[in-house]
């Protein structure tokens, strides 16, 4: 096999090279590889930037809110064979401004966050109110027996637990598993 070989200049003639026949092109097993581009890296950069100078800030509002709400509570759910146990976390709350309600099957958790500080000094004088509210919502399976439902709160602690239905705990049975 020959190839033209064309000069930079304007002389244009043909020059016959020989081609080497037996070279192997190999790709990479895991598709083409992309070179790091300069500007992705100070993409990367500036994230990582950004992301350490907002941990030292509050959190404010806005329109669009990603991930979970954090005046939303988390909820611990545990399951043994005779309850379910819901646990939330309600710092600084009252069980007065909490409530609990069972309603087809559907748990709901309702509260209202109220948070007023008041601070005099006799340059300044600083006062701050903030409410919120928040509901959380949960399903409970149909083994729950909606009358043996209770909820306490304890120390900013709110733990509702549900005995199931004694037809419910005797329904599991264990059963072996054999080797084949």
């Amino acid at each position: 096999m020959y190839q033209d070989v064309v000069p930079p200049n304007d002389v244009i003639f043909e020059r016959r090279v020989p081609m080497a026949s037996n070279i192997q092109v190999s790709k990479p097993a895991n598709g083409p590889q992309r070179v790091p581009d300069v500007f992705d890296a100070l993409h990367g950069e500036m994230d990582r930037l950004f992301r350490s100078f907002e941990r030292n800030w509050p959190q404010f509002p806005s329109l669009v809110r990603s991930g979970r709400d954090p005046d939303v509570p988390s909820l611990d759910v545990r399951e043994n064979e005779n309850s379910i146990t819901i646990e939330a976390d309600l710092p600084g709350m009252d069980e007065k401004d909490v409530s609990v309600t069972l309603a087809n099957g559907v748990l709901t958790i309702k509260g209202e966050r109220r948070n007023e500080r008041e601070d005099k000094n006799e340059n300044y004088h600083l006062s701050e109110r903030s409410f919120g509210s928040f509901a959380r919502s949960l399903r409970l399976p149909d083994t729950i027996d909606d009358d043996k439902v209770e909820a306490r709160f304890d120390k900013g602690v709110l733990t509702v637990i549900a005995a199931k239905k004694p037809e419910a705990v005797k329904a599991e049975k264990k059963i072996e598993v054999k080797k084949a």
